[in-house]
């Protein structure tokens, strides 16, 4: 994809730059990134706030322009599975394609790069300061990295070129053509499948199911390692007959070695009276995922417990110990049990 940095807005590192997946129709020009497929009459902004129509094209501002930067524990993505006690140089600009009534990142996530406070750092930066930073990955985090798609897949494919993994926290709903070109450079995914439910997606996030159960048959065809991440909040998400029936269409379709991590809900944004997830239902939510077949099942946001560690699926020991995002001691010979041999799926060295 040649890079066409077409305009500057007139503030420090807020730059507009001509996206390649739009189409042009009567009646404006129609964003084909996510699922959405917004149609932009001239000078409008996508429900993402990052891309607008202006002269007849499709452009975003978020480029070379995040809000946030930070070199992060891999394990805070969270991604148990690859390269653990690693750091990801971590970025995110303003704007995301959902609208979580729960967002923990509101102040960027649902507001566009003009109204941040943003630092300049174009791709080549981006991977020059991961260096210097002593990460061996660059995560594409916080907000939602499918609303600064290009400023992502420009720099992952300048990260790939200098050996720096590259590594997605996302909502996963983008669609498929944009997807497969990202995953020519994209070495790992944690996708937030919110609930099995359209119905609550819709009234959660504004987004669809569908969507991000493509994607990650996607990730999963192209050879992306996949974790992925559930948020169990009380009286929306916690349906244990939801989860069972979520848990094995996971493993009906192949995810059976992918990480599920059940994320205990804390009060956010607009959810402020909603309690804490107690941690019986995510206790339960795990056994429920082992007992479908699913095989590392984690338990996040919850100091002190047993389920943040990795256990061999066969002889049943802890093979990785965490706490919070330290990793202590390891039991693995490359990717296998070093008591039973067992292999473990994963990026370990």
């Amino acid at each position: 994809m040649e890079k066409k940095l077409v305009a500057q807005s007139g503030k420090p590192g807020e730059y507009t730059r001509e996206s390649p997946y739009a189409i042009t129709t009567p009646n404006g020009i129609q964003c084909r990134i996510c699922p959405h497929n917004c149609l932009l009459p001239e000078g409008s902004v996508g429900k993402c706030l990052t891309h607008l129509a202006r002269d007849g094209k499709l452009l975003t501002t978020a480029y070379g322009n995040p809000c946030a930067v930070h070199a992060d524990p891999i394990e805070k993505k969270p991604l148990y599975h690859f390269l653990p006690g690693t750091k990801a140089f971590s970025i995110a600009t303003a704007g995301c394609n959902f609208t979580c009534l729960n967002c923990q990142n509101a102040e960027i996530s649902q507001k566009g790069p003009e109204n941040t406070d943003n630092v300049v750092l174009f791709p080549e930066n981006v991977v020059e300061a991961a260096i210097h930073s002593g990460c061996r990955s660059i995560a594409y985090t916080y907000s939602e990295p499918v609303a600064f798609y290009e400023y992502m897949l420009d720099t992952a494919r300048i990260a790939r070129s200098h050996g720096i993994k590259n590594l997605m926290i996302s909502n996963g709903f983008i669609n498929q053509p944009p997807l497969r070109e990202l995953c020519k450079y994209l070495d790992a995914a944690n996708i937030d499948l919110k609930a099995f439910s359209n119905k609550i997606y819709a009234e959660l996030s504004g987004g669809r199911l569908n969507p991000v159960l493509n994607t990650l048959k996607i990730l999963r065809d192209e050879g992306v390692w996949v974790e992925i991440t559930n948020l169990v909040i009380p009286g929306v998400t916690d349906d244990l007959t939801m989860i069972r029936e979520m848990c094995e269409w996971l493993v009906k379709n192949g995810f059976a070695d992918t990480p599920l991590h059940f994320s205990r809900f804390h009060p956010m944004f607009k959810m402020p009276d909603v309690p804490l997830t107690p941690v019986g239902v995510l206790n339960d939510a795990r056994e429920i995922a082992m007992h479908a077949g699913i095989r590392f099942v984690y338990i996040g946001n919850v100091r002190g417990t047993n389920a943040e560690n990795t256990f061999c699926p066969s002889c049943k020991k802890i093979i990785v110990e965490r706490e919070g995002f330290r990793v202590g001691a390891r039991h693995m010979n490359g990717d296998r049990c070093s008591f039973c041999g067992e292999g473990i799926a994963g990026i370990w060295e």
